[in-house]
Order: C-alpha cells, then sequence, then structure tokens
C-alpha cells in the first residue's frame, strides 16, 4: 500500500514539474500573468500579446505532461514487463528445483542400479568359481560309486573280522582245553607217583 502512494506522489509530482525542467514555475508563472491579464487595464492589443504568450506557456505545460504521461505509462508497462519477469523466473527456479530432486532421485536409483550390478558381478565370480550342473552330478554319481565300493569293502572287513573273532575265540577255547588236558595229565602222573612210592618203601 505503501508502495501504490508513493506512486501516486511521483505521478503528481510529474503531472506539476513535468520532467524537472521548470515546469513548476512555468505554471506559477502562468497563473500569474493569468491573474495579471485579468486586471490590467491596458489595451487589448497588450491584452492580446499577453494572451497568446499564455497560450504558448499552457502548450509547453500541457506538452510537458504529455510528456510526463507518456513516461508514466512506460514506466507502468515496464512494471508489469518486470512483474512477468519475475514471476518467469520464479516458475524457472521452480522447474529447476524439481529438476534438481528428480535428479537426486535418478542419482539414488544408479546407485542401487551400480550395487546390484556390483554384487551380481560378484556373485557371478563366484558361480564360476564352481562346477556346472552337469559336472556336479558327474562328481555325485562318483562319489556315490566310490560310497559304495567302500561299502562293499567295508562288509568284507567286518566279515573277514568277524571271522577272525570266530576264529579267535575257537583258538582261546583249544587253548583253554589243551591246558585243562595238560594239567589233568600232570595231576594224573603225580598221583601215580604218590602210588608207587609207599610200594618201593614196603619192600
Amino acid at each position: 500500500m505503501g508502495a501504490v502512494t508513493d506512486d501516486e506522489v511521483i505521478r503528481k509530482r510529474l503531472l506539476i514539474d513535468g520532467d524537472g525542467a521548470g515546469d513548476d514555475r512555468r505554471i506559477n508563472v502562468l497563473l500569474k500573468s493569468f491573474t495579471k491579464w485579468c486586471n490590467s487595464p491596458g489595451t487589448p492589443e497588450e491584452g492580446f500579446t499577453q494572451y497568446q504568450r499564455m497560450l504558448g506557456t499552457l502548450a509547453q505545460c500541457e506538452f510537458s505532461m504529455g510528456k510526463t504521461l507518456m513516461v508514466y505509462d512506460m514506466n507502468l508497462r515496464e512494471m508489469e514487463n518486470y512483474e512477468k519477469i519475475y514471476t518467469n523466473i520464479e516458475q524457472n527456479i521452480t522447474s529447476a528445483h524439481e529438476k534438481i530432486a528428480e535428479c537426486k532421485k535418478d542419482i539414488q536409483r544408479a546407485k542401487r542400479i551400480r550395487k546390484n550390478r556390483q554384487e551380481y558381478d560378484a556373485l557371478a565370480k563366484v558361480i564360476q568359481q564352481h562346477p556346472d550342473r552337469h559336472e556336479t552330478l558327474k562328481q555325485l554319481e562318483a562319489l556315490g560309486k566310490e560310497l559304495q565300493q567302500l561299502s562293499r569293502i567295508k562288509e568284507n572287513v567286518d566279515a573277514k573280522l568277524e571271522l577272525r573273532k570266530k576264529q579267535f575265540h575257537v583258538l582261546l577255547t583249544t587253548i583253554q582245553e589243551l591246558q585243562q588236558t595238560l594239567e589233568n595229565d600232570e595231576k594224573s602222573d603225580n598221583d601215580d607217583n604218590n602210588q608207587e612210592s609207599p610200594t618201593e618203601n614196603g619192600e
């Protein structure tokens, strides 16, 4: 509201003083001349000359006022143009902020894509270090056959071990029986010797 009031004050000042080239003084002179002309007791020729002089001064004031109005209108158009430029700049700033925000989103998406790609490449390298499915199946088949062979070997070893256990048990039993037989024979010999000894003494 203050700015409008200042514009009005400037406009009125320009209408009175024109472009600052003495229009205010010219109007004061015109008023004084008009008052003097009205009260002058001079001849008609002098009054007409003074009248023509006042018309010239009035024309100069009207010309200055017209020029001032043209400058004022030009200033108004310039202000409207500046407002349009300002509005356009504001729109461009808003659009730039939106583009910056969108670019930030694009950068974040690009970072995620790059990270996923790096993880994919690392995973691909790990996968390449391992054999493919066909090779893995062949290895599993070979391991299965080897496991079956080891199972058969284990069964054979278990059977031999069981046989050795039985043979060892038979051997122990035989040894025990042999030892018992030897002990019995030795005892029998001792008994025979004891029986022969009294007979020899009686003779």
